[in-house]
């Protein structure tokens, strides 16, 4: 019996124990943007220049790839578990539970996400999410954050930049994810690479501008680091194949201690996410998760 309790204890220690040892925190906050559906695709012809300018105050990729199906839950969550679907579980669309066992979990029940990390680490960091689809709060561990708003009043875009703008001032955020439906909606009803699409991805870029300027109102730009990405593209009126328009997303990373007008060159896939996050936090990584962060963003 005490054989196999110290094999069971040697088990879960090896599965939770860290992967990446923590290091000295970059940054005191970090502002996670995610506008669902947008694709690298896209990029040349969108007309989005202060996103694009960020890509010169900053660093960036468009060849970070989903993981497959490139739909929504299973690439935020993803995003969120340093992780794919074979060990967090969730692989559909709209995957409200894993539709397979996740491979552990941890004390919130959930495979572990960087909010999590954050949370047992830093007990008095602020943690909020802001987004217009529910489907977010199922994959993010509402357990672990301060703050939780699913958009439902229309305008959605200008809606959900207010309330974001309204929370960096009064709550200057440790960690804030901020998710725009809007590009993803737009792409199913009139079409990806369409003149509608266009247009919703020039109406987010003044958004994102807001939301930056946010900080410093807040007096806390100095000491943020931002990223912008999707979770997927799309082809057609669809998402959720093996395209490159369907799987490759922009990856733009600025902010403290951040190179600028760096391309990111090596393989980024979603889940590397996560461990970047991780890193400009100084948090160690669970075993399970498989994404790396990526290092070379950083001075």
């Amino acid at each position: 019996m005490k054989f196999i309790t110290t094999i069971l204890t040697t088990v879960v220690t090896a599965i939770f124990s860290s992967n990446i040892s923590a290091s000295e925190p970059i940054a005191s906050h970090v502002i996670l943007i995610g506008l669902d559906g947008w694709g690298s695709y896209s990029f040349d012809q969108a007309d989005m220049p202060y996103v694009k300018n960020l890509m010169k105050e900053g660093s960036y990729t468009l060849g970070k790839r989903s993981v497959l199906p490139s739909s929504s839950a299973v690439n935020w969550a993803s995003m969120y578990m340093g992780a794919g679907p074979e060990l967090h579980g969730y692989t559909e669309w709209g995957s409200r539970v894993p539709d397979l066992p996740s491979r552990v979990v941890d004390e919130d029940g959930i495979f572990p996400t960087v909010f999590g990390l954050l949370h047992r680490a830093k007990p008095d960091a602020v943690i909020g999410n802001i987004a217009e689809w529910d489907g977010i709060r199922y994959v993010c561990d509402t357990l672990a954050l301060s703050y939780d708003y699913v958009v439902t009043q229309k305008p959605l875009n200008q809606s959900t930049t207010a309330a974001a703008v309204e929370y960096i001032k009064s709550a200057r955020p440790t960690l804030l994810n901020i998710v725009y439906d809007e590009p993803d909606h737009v792409g199913h009803v009139t079409g990806h690479d369409t003149p509608q699409y266009y247009r919703k991805l020039h109406e987010l870029d003044s958004c994102v501008a807001e939301i930056v300027q946010a900080t410093k109102d807040a007096g806390i730009y100095d000491n943020t680091i931002f990223i912008v990405t999707a979770d997927h593209g799309g082809i057609g009126k669809n998402h959720g194949g093996k395209t490159m328009q369907e799987m490759e997303t922009p990856f733009i990373i600025f902010g403290k201690s951040i190179r600028k007008g760096h391309e990111i060159t090596e393989s980024m896939m979603q889940f590397d996410i996560a461990p970047t996050i991780a890193h400009i936090f100084g948090l160690d990584t669970p075993q399970v998760w498989i994404g790396r962060p990526v290092l070379s963003p950083f001075l």
